[in-house]
C-alpha cells in the first residue's frame, strides 16, 4: 500500500467533517431506496438513488480525498462514475433493473448484507475502536458497495448482469486493503461479492417476457 493505516483513517476524518452532514442524507436515501424497493415501487427512483452514491463516492471521496494519499483514486474515481451511469442507462432510462422484494432466501441474503452495511459495518468497526469521525461512514465506498450487492440480491431476473461488474472489482480491491489494513469490517466486500455472483449468475436466466422460446417455430397466419 502506497499509505499507511494511519494515513487512511485520517482521509475518512478530513471527509467526515468536511461533508457533515451529507451522512445523514446519504443513510436517509438508503432507507427510502429499501422500502421502494421492497414494494417493488419506483424502481427508476431506486436505481437514480444508487447512481447518486455511485457519484458522490467517485467525487465527494475518491477524486477529492483519497486521491491525496493514492493516485489510483483517481482510476477508482473514473470508475464508480461509470457505475454511477450504468444505473442511471439500465436502470434509470432503460428500466431494466427493476426491484421486488420476495419471501425467499435470496432476498433474506439481500436484506442480510443491507443490514449489514448500514447499522453492522459501523457497530463491528466500533467494537474494533473506530471512532468518529476517523471511522467509515455510509456513502464511502465499502459499506455502500455492500448494500448495491445486498439491493441488486433484490433486483427482478434477467437484468444486464455487467451491472455487477465494477462492485466486484472494488470488492476484491476492498478486500486486498482489508487484510493489508486490518479493517476487517471490509471482509463483507468479498462475503458479499460471492454471494451476489452465486443466486444472479447460479441460476437460469428467465426468458424475457413475450419473447419466443428457442428452437419455436412461427405458424403462418391464416
Amino acid at each position: 500500500m502506497p499509505f499507511t493505516q494511519a494515513q487512511f483513517f485520517d482521509v475518512f476524518r478530513d471527509y467526515n467533517l468536511t461533508v457533515w452532514p451529507a451522512q445523514l442524507i446519504l443513510n436517509g436515501l438508503a432507507v427510502i431506496a429499501i422500502l421502494l424497493a421492497a414494494r417493488g415501487r419506483a424502481s427508476r427512483f431506486v436505481n437514480l438513488i444508487l447512481a447518486g452514491f455511485w457519484a458522490w463516492m467517485g467525487i465527494a471521496y475518491h477524486l477529492s480525498f483519497f486521491a491525496r494519499i493514492n493516485r489510483a483514486a483517481v482510476g477508482f474515481g473514473i470508475l464508480f462514475l461509470i457505475q454511477a451511469l450504468i444505473f442511471l442507462w439500465q436502470g434509470v432510462a432503460r428500466e431494466r433493473v427493476r426491484f421486488r422484494a420476495k419471501r425467499d432466501l435470496r432476498t433474506g441474503t439481500g436484506l442480510a448484507l443491507i443490514l449489514y452495511a448500514i447499522l453492522l459495518y459501523p457497530a463491528l468497526g466500533y467494537s474494533l475502536g473506530r471512532r468518529y469521525p476517523a471511522m467509515p461512514t455510509f456513502g464511502l465506498p465499502c459499506p455502500t458497495t455492500i448494500f448495491t450487492f445486498g439491493l441488486l440480491l433484490w433486483a427482478v431476473t434477467p437484468f444486464p448482469r455487467y451491472v455487477l461488474a465494477i462492485p466486484t472489482l472494488w470488492a476484491l480491491l476492498g478486500f486486498t486493503a482489508a487484510t493489508s489494513l486490518s479493517v476487517t469490517e471490509d471482509y463483507g466486500l468479498l462475503i458479499g461479492a460471492l454471494l451476489s455472483i452465486a443466486w444472479i449468475f447460479g441460476r437460469p436466466r428467465l426468458p424475457v417476457e413475450g419473447a419466443k422460446p428457442a428452437g419455436a417455430v412461427a405458424r403462418p397466419s391464416r
